[in-house]
Formats: structure tokens, C-alpha cells, sequence
């Protein structure tokens, strides 16, 4: 039979709002009540009753993330981050994926899971601000990434400018000159890819160095192969770039899997840097040079960000909250030590 308060209270010879009180982590508890307390509960083995306490709230207990690909790992460990962090509040992750079409971050933003869950954290690709305004969902909405909405949802992203401007910065100070951008998209002109490239004009402008279209390669996906196609695109064209900033790790991880069938050594023909700091990156025979956005931190703001509409705390018009990111110095531009 489950174990109930009744029984850890009658166990540990108190009442049942102390140990309420013991199980919610109530502070007014002196320590040694809470020790015979909680040696009551170790001893029976109780769980609380996560449904039921969550129903006494009228909630549900149960948050969604909806990213554009969890196979794609930096969504996968943003993901896992954000089961963490609401774990620490008892709250429940549902997974979705939009695969980055319209139709679909339409349909997610507009809660149709709005009966199962108490709140929304959406990560879009190509949804924009007139498909927000007038949301007649009740729940709860959290945005991630780059683009900006200017709408009364909480909205969460990193300086995507400056942390290209961050890289390419290195690369200069490595001594890099011809420094080719990989990853930009021909379908639309307010992703984060357009921030970053941005950046890279930017940063090169700022150092009187060239930055011709030349050097700018576009993408059709964000995955590996499309880096290996890039990177081939690129050098058939009979340009020669002495380094190269991708869009994410995996366009990374493609364009020095053809620097490397080409005969070109990184870093020290040619120099990579990427964006996300995935697992991946770490284990290569080259270590991947990166961007890597505070993903704890985003997950945790998300969160928080959600669980503060749930208390009524929501303030009309929404936040822009920033995450800081670093760029992590590895082999892939500064060779092996």
C-alpha cells in the first residue's frame, strides 16, 4: 500500500503538518525535527504525490518544450537541460519537435496541448510576430533564440552579433585573414544565421579586412552534410580561404571532414570555428574551437520564466532576457599543444 503522511506522521510521533511542512521544505523547521522526520520517511520509503499536489494548484504539473530537431544535439542537451531544471520545481517535460515549419510552430504556439500542460517553452525557426499577436491560448508562452518579436512573451537569447564578432575576433588574432562564413540561409533574412553573419561583416569591418560574397557560403540545412557540401561548394570555386566560421558544430564538423579529404590540415591551413559547443566538438580527432551559449542558464530562465506567469506574477509586455555565452579556444584553431 503507499505510504501516506498519516503514516510518516504517526512514525516519527508528530503531526501531519509538520510533516507537510518537512516534505514541502517549509524553512520554520528546527533541524532536529526535520532529521526524525525525514528518518521517518527513509524508514517507510514515501513518495509525495506529485499529481495530486500539482491538482490541489489546478495545474497539471507538466511543461512543454518544442524545439525544430531534437536529433540535432545542441537541441538534444538544451533539452536535457531543461528537464533538469524543472525537475528542481517537480514539474514534468513533454517533449515536441516542428521540424522548423510555420505550420506547425503555429499550431504549437497556439497550446493544442493547452488541456495537458501548464505552460509553453517554444524555441522557433520561422515563426513570426504576426502569427503571436492575438494568441488566444491561455498557457503560458516562453521563447528561445534569436529572433525578435516585441510581443508580451518572455523571450530568451544570447548576442548573437557579438559572439560571431567574438570569433572572428579570434581568428584575426590568429593571424587569419580570409576568413569564410558558412551556414547562412537563402529562405529568410531573421534567423540567428543572418545575426551571425552580421557578425562576421562586422568584426572584419571593425579590422579593415576584406569580407567579399565570395567567402559567404549558403546552407540548405544545418546538419553535417551540409557543412561537406559547403566546404566543397567553397574550395571548387577556386577560393582559398585560410579559416572558416560555421554556423553551428555539425557544418563544422562537415567542412574539416572535407578539409581534411582535400588535403588540408586545420588548424594549420585552415583554422574552424563553431557555434553551440556540443558533445561531439570535444571528441574529434581535432578538437572543435566554438561558441558555446550558457545552455544551463537558458534552461533554468525558461523555467523560471514560466513558473513566474503560473504564480501571477506576469507583467504585461514581456522580458528580453540574455544569456551570456564564451568562446571555447581547441585544437581547431590552435593546433595541438
Amino acid at each position: 500500500m503507499r505510504v501516506s503522511l498519516r503514516d510518516v506522521a504517526e512514525r516519527a510521533g508528530v503531526s501531519i503538518k509538520t510533516v507537510s511542512n518537512v516534505v514541502n521544505n517549509y524553512p520554520h523547521v528546527t533541524p532536529a525535527m526535520r532529521a526524525r522526520v525525514q528518518a521517518a520517511i527513509d524508514e517507510l520509503g514515501y513518495r509525495p504525490n506529485l499529481t495530486a499536489r500539482h491538482l490541489r494548484k489546478g495545474r497539471t504539473g507538466i511543461i512543454a518544450l518544442a524545439v525544430p530537431e531534437l536529433g540535432n544535439p545542441y537541441f538534444a542537451e538544451l533539452a536535457g537541460a531543461v528537464i533538469d531544471a524543472a525537475a528542481e520545481h517537480e514539474f514534468t517535460v513533454l517533449l515536441d519537435h516542428t521540424r522548423g515549419e510555420r505550420e506547425q510552430e503555429i499550431l504549437v504556439s497556439q497550446g493544442f496541448r493547452g488541456g495537458v500542460i501548464d505552460g509553453l517553452i517554444l524555441s522557433p525557426l520561422t515563426l513570426e510576430a504576426e502569427d503571436l499577436r492575438g494568441r488566444s491560448a491561455d498557457v503560458p508562452l516562453v521563447l528561445l533564440g534569436e529572433r525578435e518579436y516585441g510581443l508580451p512573451f518572455d523571450h530568451i537569447a544570447i548576442d548573437n552579433v557579438a559572439a560571431a564578432r567574438c570569433a572572428v575576433r579570434h581568428l584575426l588574432g590568429r593571424g587569419r585573414t580570409r576568413i569564410a562564413y558558412l551556414g547562412v540561409r537563402t529562405d529568410s533574412v531573421n534567423e540567428p544565421a543572418h545575426l551571425r553573419l552580421d557578425g562576421w561583416r562586422t568584426e572584419l569591418a571593425a579590422a579593415g579586412v576584406p569580407a567579399p560574397d565570395s567567402l559567404v557560403v549558403p546552407v540548405g540545412g544545418w546538419d553535417r552534410d551540409d557543412g561537406a557540401r559547403a566546404m566543397a561548394e567553397l574550395l571548387d570555386s577556386g577560393v582559398r580561404p585560410d579559416a572558416v566560421f560555421a554556423f553551428n558544430d555539425l557544418i563544422a564538423i562537415g567542412a574539416m571532414r572535407v578539409l581534411h579529404e582535400r588535403g588540408l590540415r586545420v588548424p594549420w591551413d585552415v583554422a574552424v570555428v563553431g557555434f553551440d559547443d556540443i558533445a561531439e566538438g570535444r571528441f574529434g580527432a581535432v578538437t572543435l574551437t566554438t561558441v558555446s551559449p550558457d545552455k544551463q542558464a537558458i534552461a533554468k530562465m525558461a523555467v523560471a520564466s514560466l513558473l513566474r506567469s503560473l504564480s501571477g506574477r506576469e507583467e504585461p509586455g514581456g522580458r528580453e532576457l540574455t544569456a551570456k555565452f564564451e568562446l571555447v579556444e581547441r585544437e581547431s584553431t590552435l593546433g595541438r599543444r
